[in-house]
């Protein structure tokens, strides 16, 4: 499957991976990410990415200190009370960004995390992940 990705493609895969995650995370229920990624991928395991593993990876384990740094710059509003969506995408900026071994450049970042907001969130929510991620990153 490696192979047969765009890195848009890879990029949305990513941030459904982590969305379908925080469902459970947020419902308190127990998942197996493998079976998520595997589903979402609809490929085995191990041949998902590793970009795409690392990725998804450091979002989920790195979740209660990467909300802190992103709730610092929205003092209006409150990180658990944005939807899945936004969370996924912003999740998976910072761990582009930051946290990663091979750090993807903010305005590429920027770029993917507003697409996939224009995509799948609300009309002028994009502006938000915008806004944060320009702040943040």
């Amino acid at each position: 499957m490696e192979n047969n990705l765009s890195r848009n493609k890879e990029q949305e895969l990513i941030m459904i991976s982590i969305y379908d995650a925080l469902i459970y995370i947020t419902s308190d229920m127990e998942f197996s990410l493998e079976k998520i990624v595997s589903s979402v991928y609809e490929c085995s395991y191990s041949d998902v990415p590793l970009f795409s593993k690392e990725v998804i990876i450091k979002s989920l384990s790195n979740y209660n200190t990467i909300v802190p740094i992103y709730q610092d710059k929205m003092p209006k509003w409150k990180f658990d009370r944005i939807n899945n969506i936004s969370k996924a995408i912003l999740l998976m900026a910072y761990a582009q960004n930051k946290l990663i071994k091979d750090k993807t450049d903010k305005s590429v970042v920027i770029d993917v995390s507003v697409r996939l907001a224009k995509k799948y969130l609300e009309d002028k929510d994009y502006k938000f992940i915008n806004a944060i991620l320009d702040n943040v990153l």
